[in-house]
């Protein structure tokens, strides 16, 4: 396996040796002036990230540590990853399951409350537009994620169908989280050292599974969930705590768990045979 592993670092580590800037920001149609930043940028930058264009945000690669370690840490420690360029948002309302029923390929009135799943927004001839995790929260609040990527014509496509659906009477309405930041921890010490920062019992919540509760002081949406192939949660915080929520897990995790850019994200996820959506 570390063989294997190996390679795929050093060709990862190649390609972004031999990439200029110009093509990178050809490639992700936005110059450096132009990308957003995370409310984690400077914190990335103090602690050795190297920032990326990628889907018009600028985001660590990596850190001081190789992508290959990186990867090995995550799957045998943990890691850490700044994934708020992706949006939350809410649907509410008596139909938002309905509603929502007609744009993804899943049974959302058939998940109980505070249970989630991977899902798929089609166009109007069954094609894919986009990967979603939903949650169903309660009867009337669905909670999802979409890919930084496809924001724009994600959020554009929900709501021109919206639009529609309201017209005809139904009861929805949405929220676009962007007061808050979206952290993953990933990997076997995720759930030992996030259960120092709530009261909550951890082991009682299982995969796919969704609750608000305080955290580090803050009240954040947690859903057992990651990309990783390994254990983990993602974590949405207030913007405002973002920051020192990922310094009390690096703190609690006695320096097992560290901060994990891009690489080692497509390198865990290519291990694990999981799509990557850019």
């Amino acid at each position: 396996m570390r063989g294997g592993l190996w390679q795929l670092g050093q060709s990862i580590t190649r390609r972004l040796a031999q990439a200029d800037k110009k093509a990178i920001t050809r490639r992700y149609f936005a110059s450096e002036a132009d990308l957003k930043k995370t409310v984690l940028y400077d914190f990335h930058i103090a602690h050795g990230g190297k920032m990326v264009p990628f889907a018009g945000w600028s985001m660590p690669i990596q850190y001081k540590d190789s992508i290959m370690d990186s990867t090995i840490n995550c799957r045998e420690h943990g890691s850490l990853f700044d994934v708020s360029h992706m949006c939350g948002l809410s649907l509410n309302g008596k139909d938002c399951i309905p509603f929502l029923e007609k744009l993804v390929i899943a049974d959302v009135a058939g998940l109980a409350p505070g249970t989630g799943t991977l899902t798929v927004f089609t166009n109007e001839k069954g094609g894919a537009i986009d990967d979603s995790v939903i949650t169903k929260v309660t009867d009337d609040h669905i909670y999802l994620v979409v890919n930084a990527g496809c924001r724009d014509k994600d959020l554009a496509h929900i709501e021109e169908h919206m639009k529609s659906f309201k017209a005809k009477g139904g009861q929805v309405s949405w929220h676009i989280h962007d007061e808050r930041s979206l952290l993953a921890l990933q990997g076997p010490l995720a759930a030992p050292v996030l259960q120092h920062l709530t009261k909550e019992d951890l082991s009682k919540i299982y995969f796919g599974e969704f609750r608000m509760l305080d955290i580090n002081g803050s009240h954040c949406f947690l859903t057992r969930t990651g990309y990783t192939g390994e254990d983990g949660f993602e974590i949405s915080v207030p913007s405002d705590n973002a920051v020192d929520l990922a310094k009390a897990i690096l703190d609690k995790s006695e320096g097992k768990v560290r901060l994990t850019g891009l690489g080692a994200r497509d390198s865990l996820r290519l291990e694990a045979g999981l799509f990557i959506w850019q």
